[in-house]
C-alpha cells in the first residue's frame, strides 16, 4: 500500500517557513506546548504576530525598560507553556497569545487609544480615575488611580463597558462608573467630568 506524502512536504520550503511560528520546529520537544504551535497554522499565526508585536514593543520600550519587557516576555513564555495543564490546551495558548498581544499593544501605545475619560469619584475631586480605551483583541483600557495604573480586559456585560484588571475593575455605563482598586477595595461610585 502506498502512503501519501503530508501536504507539508509538498509545498515549496518558503511557504513551509511562512506558516510556521517565528521560531525554529526543529528544535521542540515532541509534546511539548511548542510542537503543538508548530503543528497549528492558527497558533504558529498567533506566535508570528506575537514576534511582530514584540519587536514593535522593544522598540517603544527603547532603553527605559528593555530588562522589564524582556523578564515579563519570559515569564508569559513560562505560562503560555503552563497550558499543557489545560483540558483544552489549542484555547489555553490561543488566548494566552491574544491577551499577551493585547496587553503589548496597549501598554506600548502600539494602537492608537481613545482620548482619556476622566471620572471624578465618591464627590471628591482628588478622587479622579483616568481611563483610556484601546480596540485590540480583546479590547482593552488603561485605568489610571492615584500614582498606579491597571490594564483591564473587557468582559461581557449586561450593560455598559466593564473591565477586569488584576485586583481592579472599571463599569462604565452612560458617563457614570463603579470602580474598584485594590483587593476587595470598597466601591467607588464615579461620574465623567
Amino acid at each position: 500500500m502506498r502512503h501519501a506524502l503530508p501536504l507539508l512536504v509538498l509545498m515549496p520550503l518558503g511557504q513551509v517557513m511562512a506558516a510556521g511560528p517565528a521560531f525554529d520546529c526543529s528544535k521542540v520537544e515532541s509534546g511539548s506546548i511548542e510542537a503543538q504551535i508548530c503543528q497549528s497554522e492558527s497558533l504558529s499565526a498567533l506566535d508570528r504576530k506575537m514576534a511582530e508585536v514584540y519587536k514593535a514593543a522593544q522598540q517603544k520600550a527603547g532603553n527605559e525598560h528593555p530588562p522589564v519587557l524582556k523578564a515579563e516576555q519570559r515569564g508569559w513564555i513560562k505560562g503560555r507553556n503552563d497550558c499543557w495543564k489545560s483540558d483544552d490546551q489549542p484555547t489555553c495558548i490561543a488566548d494566552s497569545y491574544r491577551l499577551r498581544i493585547a496587553e503589548l499593544q496597549a501598554r506600548y501605545r502600539l494602537i492608537e487609544a481613545t482620548d482619556p475619560v476622566f471620572f471624578q469619584c465618591d464627590g471628591n475631586p482628588a478622587k479622579e480615575v483616568v481611563a483610556s480605551f484601546f480596540r485590540t483583541e480583546p479590547p482593552t483600557a488603561i485605568v489610571e488611580f492615584g500614582d498606579s495604573s491597571s490594564l483591564m480586559y473587557q468582559q461581557p456585560a449586561a450593560s455598559g463597558a466593564r473591565y477586569q484588571g488584576q485586583n481592579e475593575s472599571f463599569w462604565e455605563h452612560q458617563g457614570e462608573a463603579t470602580v474598584v482598586w485594590g483587593y476587595e477595595a470598597p466601591e467607588m461610585k464615579c461620574k465623567a467630568r
